[in-house]
């Protein structure tokens, strides 16, 4: 098996975590975490916090998997920076998404 392939399948597979963790949290009975070791503030609404998070993570697997994409080419390796830095501003994204609109909108004040 070629190693673009296998690089590529390694991504997907990180991708489907992500997606898999948006699945955890619309299950879930507890607030869902976005940062690591630190507690979750008090939820108004715990069941639509839980859906838009679980929101968040399905969509960042998805894009996560879309940018994966460039792997898949075996002669243009300078595509891979398209998935490097499409990851960079994704993520950036994703921590703005949360604070400025989820963790604002189900925060008890």
């Amino acid at each position: 098996m070629p190693a673009f392939l296998i690089a590529f399948l390694i991504w997907v597979a990180v991708g489907l975590f992500f997606i898999g963790l948006g699945i955890h949290c619309l299950f879930a009975k507890k607030p869902a975490g976005f940062w690591a070791n630190t507690e979750v503030f008090e939820v108004k609404d715990l069941k639509k916090y839980n859906r838009a998070m679980a929101k968040l993570w399905s969509a960042y697997g998805v894009v996560f998997i879309a940018l994966g994409i460039p792997l898949l080419s075996d002669r243009n390796k300078a595509l891979i920076m398209v998935s490097v830095l499409g990851i960079l501003f994704e993520a950036i994204a994703v921590m703005v998404l949360y604070t400025q609109v989820i963790e604002r909108k189900y925060r008890k004040r």
